[in-house]
């Protein structure tokens, strides 16, 4: 029996996971319901399943049930409360990323998914599909790159135009969006980097808000990090860099882990660089290095096989991609490169929860409203190729 899905929102991302559908990807999938506060999305959608129930919001949806679960791709500030409201009901729950805007509010979120174990919770961390991602996972989980001394992630080619960011009254502002790059593209890699190397102790980092476009939040940000090993990190991203540039780099006592462009570079190292630094007799000696080719199975069905994951983990029990309740961890370090760039201060993570929200609710309350559209965008060249 398929899984009946029932989709909120019915904007960019939401009209990929409809197509993908309709294409056969997720053969066992069938979309009974959508929902939107847009009559044109409505039409849309019905046009595009005529058998599908239609809603104007998510909560009747929720609460008229035409589904088993459902798939929540509304704007961040919403995602917490509609994901309460469907585990009270009874509904499994597939969340876009970010899990939400500060984490008090995915918090309410975890421990109302805690009260329902029967419930399936997962989160749509699509790049935790890529095969190349998942290759360094399995390397650095088996240990292969001895001891994480550094991460270095350069990811600048979100690129984005202004049209982009006039496409929605809601996108880009602090009342709708909550944030800029780092709640809109950068939660895959700050999921990622938390999922391979661990969330970073301490952060310190600068946020440019509106530096290349006409928006009220961030567009270009620096981060650096520390590690409960000792282990520095920085971590930059912006949406205005053309062509731009996705690069990885983990270096550990036993190698080198760079992913970019041109797939997975592997430097092993013959000897730990710890051990030869204490016992070389040599001043500018390196350990011998040698390059392992880096084999993967090739496979990278990003949101497609998300969904299918969650399905077959409804059904049978199978992994998730993601369980729903790790969101809040790329969440916690997104939230201390803002609280750090606002404050100016070194933060400690977990962070200040409460401060954190007391800023943010600053720079709501003076958010500038924009007039709203009906533009929709296919996303599929945002995500899936390369390393992103």
């Amino acid at each position: 029996m398929k899984l009946r899905l029932g989709i909120i929102g019915a904007g960019n991302i939401a009209a990929s996971h409809i197509q993908n559908v309709l294409d056969g990807k997720c053969p066992d999938v069938e979309i009974t319901a959508v929902a939107d506060r847009k009559e044109s999305r409505r039409q849309w959608a019905q046009e595009k399943l005529p058998n599908a129930a239609i809603f104007d919001e998510g909560s009747a949806l929720i609460a008229a049930k035409p589904c088993d679960a459902v798939l929540i791709a509304v704007p961040h500030y919403q995602h917490p409360p509609l994901a309460i409201e469907a585990f009270r009901a009874g509904l499994h729950v597939l969340c876009e990323k970010p899990a939400g805007v500060y984490t008090l509010q995915v918090r309410e979120m975890n421990a109302e998914a805690d009260k329902h174990p029967d419930l399936t919770f997962g989160m749509m961390f699509n790049q935790r599909t890529n095969c190349l991602y998942r290759k360094i996972k399995q390397m650095l989980d088996a240990g292969e790159l001895g001891e994480i001394k550094r991460v270095n992630w350069i990811v600048t080619d979100w690129y984005r135009t202004q049209f982009y960011y006039d496409s929605g009254a809601w996108r880009a502002t602090w009342a709708g969006e909550g944030g800029g790059v780092l709640l809109n593209q950068c939660p895959h890699q700050l999921d990622l980097l938390q999922w391979l190397c661990g969330l970073p102790t301490r952060v310190h980092a600068f946020c440019h808000e509106g530096k290349w476009h006409d928006i009220e939040v961030e567009d270009d940000v620096t981060a650096y990090m520390e590690f409960a090993n000792g282990a520095t990190g920085v971590f930059v991203t912006t949406t205005a860099d053309a062509p731009g540039t996705n690069r990885l780099e983990i270096t550990g006592t036993r190698g080198r882990l760079i992913c970019d462009e041109n797939g997975l570079t592997y430097d092993r190292l013959k000897e730990d660089e710890r051990v030869w630094c204490a016992t070389c007799k040599e001043g500018f000696q390196k350990p011998d290095c040698e390059r392992v080719p880096v084999t993967t199975d090739g496979e990278n069905p990003q949101h497609a096989g998300v969904l299918n994951a969650f399905t077959a983990h409804i059904q049978t029990g199978a992994p998730l991609v993601a369980d729903g309740r790790e969101g809040i961890n790329g969440l916690m370090l997104s939230n201390a490169i803002h609280l750090s760039a606002w404050t100016g201060e070194t933060v400690s993570l977990p962070i200040d929860e409460e401060r954190f929200l007391a800023l943010l609710n600053e720079r709501r309350a003076h958010s500038r409203l924009k007039a709203d559209t009906d533009i929709v965008m296919d996303t599929s060249a945002s995500y899936g190729g390369g390393a992103k």
